[in-house]
């Protein structure tokens, strides 16, 4: 059911297709104890575009996303960021909200930027460029302990772009946003691509993927089912539970 997402090019255009990715997995498994959490998965993201990440719940993209992030390493395979094999010293181009912001709690936001500012060898005036990008500058002296889920939220999306990051991962970005948030972090995607930024995006509102993604993968039990080009005029969400129950259904 594994879809290409472009057509192989011919044997001149090699390079000039691999330099259109910015992160790209070749086979690529991790394995715990004796299960396989992902299975030979390639996938491809472009640069200066929104990759869709979906699947149900136990499907593998936080552990995918950990990998490409460096939370966690691959069992086998290859993960290659920018046209080379991928390497910690990568991560000072990769920003990543990965499940809960890591956030201390004691701390104002200012303060909780300026702990991972000073870790990364980045000035001060940082913190307040991604406060503001954020819209968060009015609670820069408030504790995260008093914050909403929605407000911690944004925080750690400022977290991952304090690096000015190439690729930006957002895993479940959308919760604890309101309508408001959530048409907030729409504009926002727009604009980090508009930027140079590329994004992952993994998330369980297939509408909201619709609207922001260019390209979508479908997951399920640690396989990639579907990668293609977002479809404007189709069905997201039949397409999405079409594959998922036919993949059930031939497992059966």
């Amino acid at each position: 059911m594994e879809r290409t997402l472009y057509k192989p090019a011919a044997v001149g255009e090699v390079e000039k297709v691999m330099n259109e990715y910015i992160i790209k997995t070749n086979d690529v498994s991790k394995k715990f104890k004796k299960e396989y959490a992902i299975k030979d998965l390639s996938l491809s993201v472009r640069k200066n575009s929104v990759y869709g990440l979906l699947g149900p719940n136990g499907a593998g993209k936080s552990t995918l996303l950990k990998m490409i992030t460096g939370i966690i390493r691959p069992t086998s395979g290859e993960i290659v960021f920018n046209n080379h094999p991928w390497t910690r010293k990568d991560l000072l181009n990769i920003g990543s909200l990965i499940e809960s912001p890591p956030l201390y709690e004691n701390l104002t936001a200012f303060e909780n930027l300026k702990v991972r500012a000073t870790l990364m060898g980045i000035g001060a005036n940082r913190c307040n460029e991604v406060l503001r990008k954020m819209d968060l500058m009015y609670v820069r002296d408030k504790k995260t302990s008093e914050f909403s889920l929605g407000m911690k939220q944004r925080l750690g999306i400022a977290l991952a772009l304090l690096n000015n990051p190439e690729l930006l991962v957002l895993d479940e970005p959308t919760n604890g946003l309101d309508p408001f948030g959530i048409e907030e972090l729409r504009k926002m995607i727009a604009i980090f691509v508009k930027s140079g930024i590329s994004i992952i995006i993994s998330s369980h509102i297939l509408s909201e993927v619709q609207q922001v993604a260019d390209d979508i993968g479908i997951l399920y039990n640690g396989s990639l089912l579907y990668q293609d080009k977002i479809d404007a005029n189709e069905n997201l969400e039949q397409l999405f539970m079409d594959i998922i129950r036919k993949e059930r259904a031939s497992g059966c």
